[in-house]
């Protein structure tokens, strides 16, 4: 049996990477994992930390060599795959977590490692590469995003409908003004693009395809997409799109969080820029 083979009801949903300082600059982060003859030691801080306490095990970004000792900036990187029961059972003051609440539905997490023990096999693939096995992963990561994104638009839209079909004003229903009928509609053309754009990108990384372009412009499409259908939804509640009872605020706070995280949109624009469309470097 592999050393990391999962039973089914192994709970792994949390990565351990940005820090306070380094923010999208990944390559300037600062926690270390220092090597031992039997495994590392790990210590550092970081910060949107998701759901490491509610996983069982938790991936760790971390630095084996220090920035100043590398030729490449993003050298020196290491990737772990730590196994947070053993931590919790025979090291519970090497991981200190301090949840975060933020304004949307997400559990995440400011946390320190001190002094925690890992072995061997904890590393993933080579020492020093885990930059690169990140970057790997990332593409996977806006397509799911993309796709979270794509079906609040489709929430959003499809409660503006119905609310537009039942709700009367001046003895009509207010689906009947093309001030709610055109952003609602426009919001449903802008999220069925995303959608394509999020099908093709699915179908390259099924199909081990590059789709870094596909994948990114999808995460921008469709979290711009699902932030213009939250609004054409609380437009068309008005004053009831802020009341609970309708779920619609909630979503709202929800949908905001894609054009920021887990890459801010500019970023991927400086993505495109650069590797699609060949223009400098611009950070």
């Amino acid at each position: 049996m592999p050393p990391w083979h999962c039973p089914r009801d192994i709970r792994f949903q949390s990565f351990s990477i940005t820090e306070p300082q380094a923010g999208s600059n990944t390559s300037a982060i600062e926690t270390e994992a220092l090597k031992t003859s039997d495994g590392y030691v790990v210590n550092g801080h970081k910060n949107w930390t998701s759901r490491i306490e509610q996983s069982d095990l938790l991936m760790l970004l971390a630095r084996t060599t220090p920035l100043a000792e590398v030729e490449k900036k993003t050298d020196g990187i290491s990737l772990f795959l730590i196994d947070l029961r053993d931590i919790r059972a025979n090291q519970p003051e090497a991981l200190v977590i301090e949840p975060v609440k933020t304004m949307f539905n997400y559990a995440t997490n400011k946390v320190w490692y001190k002094d925690m023990i890992i072995p061997k096999k904890s590393l993933i693939g080579e020492e020093g590469k885990g930059f690169k096995y990140v970057l790997d992963g990332m593409n996977a990561e806006r397509i799911l995003l993309a796709s979270e994104a794509i079906g609040d638009g489709y929430f959003f839209i499809d409660q503006a409908t119905n609310y537009a079909n039942e709700r009367e004003v001046f003895n009509r229903k207010i689906g009947t003004n093309q001030g709610i009928q055109f952003p609602i509609s426009k919001s449903y053309a802008n999220v069925k693009a995303a959608e394509a754009i999020r099908d093709q990108a699915a179908l390259k990384f099924d199909d081990n395809q590059k789709c870094g372009e596909e994948a990114n412009m999808a995460k921008y499409l469709a979290s711009e997409a699902s932030w213009e259908a939250a609004n054409a939804c609380i437009n068309t509640f008005g004053g009831n799109g802020f009341v609970d009872e309708y779920d619609v605020e909630r979503k709202f706070r929800e949908t905001r969080m894609y054009q920021v995280a887990p890459v801010n949109n500019n970023m991927i624009l400086s993505y495109i820029g650069q590797h699609v469309l060949n223009m400098p470097r611009s950070y």
